[in-house]
């Protein structure tokens, strides 16, 4: 199962991202999709999920309100908005697909990853 994230990049504070997941050729039909992030010297912490099926989404207080994940069926892609960026978000992210409808924010619970993507935000 492959999932290529993309869309990081360089980037100043207050400034907007958005990230990319695509799953070609599968759905993920029944399955959460996550978007993680690890910053140097870090574990790996969770960012945003939303179930395939429901639309169901959960956020980590961090990110909350400045971040937005969403999905396209049609294309097989999940996308992370991220607004108002902050130093602090700097890292490598990661998207991951769990199987089973239940959000669940521990990394080890996720079945397939992507390569990550990083991000970069300069104060």
């Amino acid at each position: 199962v492959q999932l290529q994230a993309s869309g990081g990049g360089l980037v100043q504070a207050g400034d907007s991202l958005r990230l990319s997941c695509a799953t070609p050729g599968r759905t993920f039909t029944g399955y959460v999709m996550g978007w993680f992030r690890q910053a140097p010297g870090k574990e790996r912490e969770f960012v945003a999920a939303i179930s395939w099926n429901t639309f169901s989404t959960y956020y980590s207080d961090s990110v909350k309100v400045r971040f937005t994940i969403s999905r396209d069926n049609a294309k097989n892609t999940v996308y992370l908005q991220m607004n108002n960026l902050k130093p602090e978000d700097t890292a490598v992210y990661y998207c991951a697909a769990k199987r089973g409808p239940i959000i669940i924010t521990t990394p080890t619970t996720y079945d397939f990853w992507g390569q990550g993507t990083q991000v970069t935000v300069s104060s």
